[in-house]
């Protein structure tokens, strides 16, 4: 094993130029930790908020950028035992995913399916851990319910799709383009919403005969939350996993006594290290085999060397892919 290795950190916090190549130590692993021989890593959201300055670095996690990863395990920390030097994983990291290696959590590993290739699986944690986390594990979407998402073309969006409708569910989504709403319909939502040309708050009234959708994951927030209030139905649950257009807004609070709604929502990195297991075990159970089969799959936009993290991050920015964005060593 190699003691340095290849990696992009965060010079400052600034724009996507500040992402440079560096050569730093290989990671030095806890004893319930894998040493993941990175083959790919997903870009997402918190990605480009950290090198923002806007997504703080737990003390205790790597300060380079990365949060998902698929790779092959090449060590072990003395009390790791779930996983052998060969095994391919595909794992939520503690940050450092954009490097050769990648020190993670044994439990926070899942088994790569035999029909993902490494970067196909590097787009799975990140999302798919939020999705199960947030829409069913808080949200309680259940068969029959109708589920609102907002950024329906976004990783978590075609995440939130497939996995809804996979157990049972009726999916209304909005995106920002008709070019976005067709791929949303075609990977199975039952109604895309342009957001820029239409009221969403009505079409989603209208569609739901007034009875309103049982769960709203949202990642817009600030203008977006008081008519998320409106659409919801009785009982419903609104979960809240971003704040891409603000964390504050003017609400009329009245319709959470007269619905019964439930606020929710979570972000990943401040769950603890048996949360993220024990997200990580309803995953193996309820969506793996989903995967094995490709009945749901990661949708992959672009991929770009390591080394090309700006340009990566630049796609993202622009809010102009349809799905993930990987990067491979």
């Amino acid at each position: 094993m190699k003691d340095l290795m290849q990696a992009v950190s965060i010079r400052e916090p600034g724009a996507p130029e500040v992402l440079q190549p560096v050569t730093v130590p290989v990671p030095e692993l806890g004893e319930f930790d894998v040493l993941v021989e990175v083959s790919a890593a997903g870009v997402n959201r918190p990605d480009i908020l950290q090198r923002l300055g806007m997504y703080p670095v737990p003390a205790d996690a790597s300060p380079l950028p990365g949060l998902e990863v698929a790779g092959k395990v090449v060590a072990r920390g003395k009390a790791a035992s779930r996983w052998q030097e060969g095994d391919k994983v595909m794992a939520l990291t503690h940050g450092g995913g954009y490097a050769e290696y990648c020190r993670v959590n044994e439990n926070h590993c899942l088994a790569m399916p035999g029909s993902l290739s490494f970067t196909e699986a590097a787009a799975v944690p990140e999302t798919f851990f939020t999705v199960w986390y947030n829409v069913f594990m808080r949200g309680d979407l259940r068969a029959g319910e109708t589920l609102l998402v907002h950024g329906g073309s976004s990783g978590i969006g075609t995440t939130a799709i497939q996995i809804a409708k996979a157990k049972g569910a009726r999916v209304v989504v909005t995106a920002g383009t008709d070019n976005k709403c067709r791929f949303c319909e075609e990977l199975g939502a039952d109604h895309a919403i342009n957001y820029r040309t239409n009221d969403w708050e009505k079409e989603v009234t209208d569609l739901t005969s007034a009875t309103g959708v049982d769960v709203v994951l949202d990642m817009v927030a600030g203008p977006y939350m008081q008519k998320n209030m409106n659409v919801l139905g009785r009982d419903g649950r609104y979960v809240i996993i971003a704040f891409l257009q603000g964390p504050k807004a003017d609400l009329d609070m009245r319709q959470v006594l007269s619905k019964r709604l439930t606020i929710t929502g979570s972000t990943l990195r401040p769950q603890t290290v048996a949360e993220k297991a024990a997200i990580a075990a309803e995953i193996s159970q309820h969506v793996l085999p989903m995967l094995e089969t490709g009945k749901v799959r990661p949708i992959i936009h672009a991929t770009f060397p390591l080394v090309d993290a700006r340009i990566a991050h630049e796609l993202m920015e622009s809010s102009s892919h349809m799905g993930k964005i990987v990067l491979q060593t």
